[in-house]
């Protein structure tokens, strides 16, 4: 866990050639968005490249800074690109190579978004680690870097010092992640407010790969997931769930999956766990009280599942947070 920091975290996003504006854009959404209880700014963004990059969207992207900000940040962020030797041969510019390999040796953290992984391996930085990436690029970034331990299903990849994300919406999923371990589901939930997204989906969900598309609004399983989100303090179980859907439990269960990527236990019990986070960092209650009002029960059950979600108890967990 990530200690809230009291000055400005500096973030250099590189803008290399072939970037997506999608991923160029999601980082200045997230971060930009991400304030405090008086609305102060707990990011700065410094856009920096070697020089104008050309997108496939037609337009060319010109940073405000050169690669020389990357030694002043805090992290180092890698947005997606279509072209270039990172995607093609494994190739990297020298320059963008030493930018990144110093800024890892002195500690900062590393990140990047869809394709923007194979720089990341073209820098030799994702060696034998975790990471993910795009699932259609599976095939050709895996065969580039096959000392990477690829995770092509998942949203993303908190490896500590460095993560990695799936493509589009998924750096938006990591962002908000990255927002939640330095300040908290308060902060985060603020800004994915501001940027009309879902605040919270955890790393380990699954890609939508060539699914059917759901139901139309209405006829899935959102109004039960809303009717849950209000109840989570209740014991719920899926028959109650499949009730409320006007389903019977398997295709309530094959829905269910369909829509979020995950069984509707899973899926409860990340809400329980993610509401008793809010509690501890934004209450005074008791943690047996907070595991009540998220429906685990017990505070023996609530240590169990923090524990298991981020590692550390719930003691501990409300002191990183408390201002």
């Amino acid at each position: 866990m990530r200690k809230n920091r009291a000055m400005v975290h500096t973030i250099a996003v590189l803008v290399l050639e072939g970037v997506v504006p999608f991923d160029l854009g999601v980082p200045a959404q997230v971060f930009g968005a991400s304030r405090d209880a008086d609305r102060n700014r707990l990011y700065q963004l410094l856009f920096c490249g070697e020089g104008p990059a050309s997108t496939e969207a037609g337009f060319t992207v010109t940073p405000e800074f050169g690669l020389s900000a990357v030694d002043r940040a805090d992290t180092v962020l890698v947005p997606g690109i279509h072209t270039g030797g990172p995607v093609t041969d494994g190739t990297l510019p020298e320059p963008v190579r030493a930018a990144l390999l110093a800024a890892a040796a002195r500690g900062a953290r590393i990140v990047s978004i869809c394709t923007g992984a194979s720089v990341l391996a073209a820098a030799g930085l994702l060696d034998g680690r975790p990471a993910a990436t795009h699932w259609a690029w599976a095939k050709r970034i895996g065969g580039l870097y096959p000392r990477v331990d690829w995770d092509f299903d998942v949203l993303f990849v908190d490896d500590g010092d460095v993560l990695t994300s799936a493509g589009v919406g998924a750096g938006v999923d990591l962002c908000l992640h990255i927002v939640r371990s330095d300040h908290g589901a308060e902060v985060a939930n603020r800004a994915a407010r501001r940027c009309v997204v879902p605040p919270f989906r955890d790393g380990g969900q699954a890609q939508y790969i060539e699914r059917p598309i759901p139901a139309a609004a209405g006829a899935g399983t959102e109004p039960t997931r809303a009717w849950v989100l209000d109840r989570l303090s209740e014991p719920i179980t899926l028959e109650e769930m499949a009730g409320h859907a006007r389903m019977s439990v398997r295709t309530f269960t094959r829905r269910f999956r369909d829509e979020t990527g995950s069984s509707p236990r899973q899926w409860l019990l990340r809400q329980r766990v993610e509401h008793a986070r809010l509690l501890l960092e934004s209450t005074d209650l008791g943690v047996d009280v907070v595991a009540r009002r998220s429906g685990l029960g017990s505070a023996t059950a609530l240590r169990q599942h923090l524990h298991a979600t981020i590692g550390v108890a719930p003691s501990a967990y409300r002191r990183t947070f408390r201002h």
